[in-house]
C-alpha cells in the first residue's frame, strides 16, 4: 500500500462542513487511526470537535483514479491553528508527525507529504521568517523519513483571507504565498498549489467544503505533473462531480448504510435489505 503524509494547521485537518458535499467512500482508500489502517472517512482528522472536509479525501479518490490497482493510506496529522513555529523539529507537532509516518511505513510505502499553513503567520511581518522555517522543516522531514526525494506539495493560502471575520487577522496572506512559491520554486521535488478562486465558510478564514473537493484535485495535479499549479484547473469541477458519482461496490454500499444507521438516519429494515 501506498501512504501519504497530511501535516500543517486547520484548512489541512479540514473545517468544510460535512452535509455540504457527498461523501467520498472508497475501499481502497484507508486512513491511519489507533495504530490501523481503517476505511477513510470523514473528517479524517479529529484535532477539534468541528473537524470537517479537507483537501484530502479528494486527493486520494483522484489517486485511486489513477492507480485502479493499488490501495492509498492518509496520515493526518494537521492541527488546527497552529503556527509554524510549532511544527519547529524540536517540538511536538513535528515529532508527532514523523513518529505516526514511521509506523506507517512499516507496511506501506510513502509516497508524497501535503503541507497547508501560513494562516497564522499572515500578520505582524511572521513572513520575513517563514521561508527559513519552512526549510528547516522539510529538510528534517525527510531525513528522518529517510527519503530524501519525496515530493512535498505546498498549498497556497485561499485569496479569500482578509477580508471579512476571522479572515481579518491575515493581512499578510499574500506575503506567505509568495514565500510558500519561492520555496517551492528553488527547491527539487516541491510543488506549489494555489488557493486562488477557492471559498470560504461564513468565518471567513476555513475553506468550504466543496472548494476543499477541488483544492484537493489540484493537490493531485501537482503530485501526478510533479509541477506547480499556478492557476485553477479548468476542469477541476467536473474532475470533482465525476468522482463523486463513481458507483459504489458492495462493501461501500454496505459501509455507507451502517454509518447512516448508527447516525440515526436509516432504519435497521432499510440496512438489513443492502446487508443481505
Amino acid at each position: 500500500m501506498k501512504s501519504v503524509l497530511l501535516i500543517g494547521q486547520s484548512n489541512m485537518a479540514g473545517r468544510g462542513f460535512l452535509q455540504e458535499v457527498a461523501p467520498i467512500c472508497d475501499e481502497r482508500i484507508f486512513m491511519l487511526r489507533n495504530g490501523r489502517w481503517q476505511m477513510m472517512a470523514e473528517p479524517l482528522h479529529f484535532d477539534r470537535a468541528v473537524a470537517g472536509v479537507g483537501p484530502a479525501a479528494s486527493f486520494a479518490q483522484a489517486w485511486c483514479s489513477a492507480n485502479p490497482k493499488e490501495q492509498l493510506g492518509l496520515i493526518p496529522c494537521a492541527e488546527g491553528g497552529s503556527a509554524i513555529d510549532e511544527w519547529d523539529v524540536e517540538d511536538t507537532l513535528f515529532r508527532h508527525a514523523v513518529s505516526e509516518a514511521k509506523y506507517a511505513m512499516e507496511n506501506s510505502e510513502l509516497i508524497a507529504i501535503l503541507w497547508h499553513q501560513g494562516e497564522n503567520d499572515s500578520q505582524s511581518g511572521k513572513y520575513k521568517d517563514y521561508y527559513k522555517k519552512l526549510e528547516r522543516i522539510v529538510n528534517r522531514l525527510r531525513e528522518e523519513l529517510d527519503a530524501p526525494e519525496i515530493p512535498f506539495i505546498i498549498g497556497g493560502l485561499g485569496d479569500y483571507l482578509g477580508k471579512t471575520a476571522f479572515g481579518m487577522s491575515c493581512p499578510e496572506y499574500e506575503r506567505v504565498n509568495q514565500e510558500l512559491l519561492r520555496y517551492a520554486k528553488n527547491n527539487e521535488n516541491c510543488y506549489y498549489v494555489t488557493g486562488e478562486r477557492l471559498y470560504a465558510n461564513p468565518d471567513g478564514i476555513h475553506i468550504n467544503a466543496e472548494s476543499q473537493r477541488r483544492f484537493g484535485i489540484r493537490y493531485f495535479k501537482a503530485y501526478d505533473s510533479k509541477n506547480h499549479v499556478l492557476e485553477p484547473l479548468k476542469d477541476e469541477a467536473q474532475i470533482v462531480k465525476t468522482l463523486c458519482e463513481k458507483e459504489h461496490t458492495a462493501a461501500e454500499k454496505r459501509y455507507l448504510a451502517l454509518e447512516r444507521f448508527t447516525l440515526g438516519k436509516m432504519s435497521l429494515e432499510e440496512v438489513m435489505k443492502i446487508l443481505m
